[in-house]
């Protein structure tokens, strides 16, 4: 198995991509922490999937904009399970707004969650990584963050910032041993983009080279890669499944 005996810590693993991700690397020998935010039916539900691939799973609601409630949440991590040789930070979620309606708390929520969680998140496992001299972080972005989108500007602008941190930090990482990249998943079929109005579904799919969304697990194969042997060649790339929507 790729994972065979790793530890990975799976921020908003609870659904969606970061469920998909933690459940594939669960199937190739991890064991999984992961975090959500008052979700608890479905992390026990992704906890219990986890346990019967014979994994060691812990998981936790956490509100990850609270950077005292993340500090300990990593910090439990570690205790628990040691460093982790694989960190995704996941968690995240972009809200509809024109930038003309932008409010200071609206700005915070975005950026707390989608850029500032990440980077902390990222600090306090990076010295046991380096000190290890091995580690495999993985930044979910997004394909707004290549491409900008007019009515997210903040989300947009945070996984910019996300990409931006992925590729900064690779070149310190690198030369420790760990690895550093992210993914830009472009539309993907997770319960929050079925909630979008059927027509503007419509709309993006028919801006696809292929005739279907993406699904998490599209994601999590390109997780897997990165996360495992297959990926000891990638240092800070962003690595984006998203049906031709953007090319870069």
């Amino acid at each position: 198995m790729q994972l065979d005996n790793k530890v990975a810590i799976v921020t908003g693993g609870s659904r969606g991509i970061g469920r998909a991700i933690a459940l594939a690397f669960a199937r190739e020998g991890a064991d999984i922490v992961f975090c959500h935010l008052d979700d608890g039916e479905m992390a026990q539900k992704t906890a219990g999937d986890i346990a019967a691939l014979g994994r060691r799973v812990h998981q936790a609601s956490v509100d990850l904009r609270d950077l005292d409630a993340l500090a300990g949440f990593m910090a439990d991590a570690t205790a628990r399970f040691g460093v982790p040789d694989i960190l995704v930070n996941n968690a995240g979620g972009g809200i509809i707004r024109p930038f003309a309606e932008l409010t200071r708390d609206f700005y915070d929520a975005q950026i707390d969650l989608n850029f500032r969680a990440a980077i902390f998140a990222t600090h306090a496992v990076y010295g046991g990584m380096i000190a290890r001299g091995s580690g495999r972080i993985l930044n979910i972005a997004s394909q707004l963050g290549l491409r900008g989108e007019a009515d997210m500007v903040l989300y947009a602008s945070a996984k910019a910032g996300i990409i931006g941190f992925t590729r900064s930090l690779a070149r310190d990482a690198a030369q420790h041993g760990v690895l550093v990249n992210a993914i830009a998943p472009g539309p993907t079929a997770t319960e929050r983009f079925l909630r979008v109005p059927q027509a503007k579904q419509d709309a993006v799919k028919a801006k696809l080279f292929v005739d279907r969304l993406g699904t998490p697990e599209d994601v999590a194969a390109t997780a897997l890669l990165l996360a495992g042997p297959g990926g000891g060649f990638y240092v800070g790339a962003c690595l984006s499944p998203n049906g031709g929507d953007v090319f870069h």
